[in-house]
């Protein structure tokens, strides 16, 4: 039923969070030697949550520009942007939820 009452945005939200706790995890870890930044392909994984199916093969590696000498693939910048847009994006998603509740609880009232 909530499908058909808020379209894609419940599913994008639990992937943007889902990501959002990835790109934050990198960023955690910035400082540990041969940790791997990984990533997750937003659209695949989107598209495995509409389908009921589980979004781990969504997640992927990161392919660093410069890697360290310690083995980590942690970008900064890259990481702080995915981080930030992704973040934008969630509260997109939300700010559409919180819209479509308000409108069907004044339906429901009569408003």
């Amino acid at each position: 039923m909530s499908d058909n009452l808020f379209g894609i945005h419940a599913k994008a939200l639990q992937v943007r969070a889902l990501r959002m706790d990835v790109l934050a995890s990198n960023i955690a870890n910035a400082a540990t030697p041969h940790f791997k930044a990984r990533d997750i392909d937003f659209t695949k994984a989107l598209s495995l949550a509409e389908r009921g199916q589980s979004t781990d093969s969504a997640v992927a590696f990161r392919i660093p520009l410069q890697p360290s000498l310690d083995g980590n693939t942690v970008e900064m910048a890259t990481e702080q942007t995915a981080f930030a847009e992704n973040a934008l994006a969630y509260r997109s998603s939300l700010a559409f939820l919180n819209g479509r509740i308000g409108t069907l609880s004044r339906a429901l009232k009569g408003e």
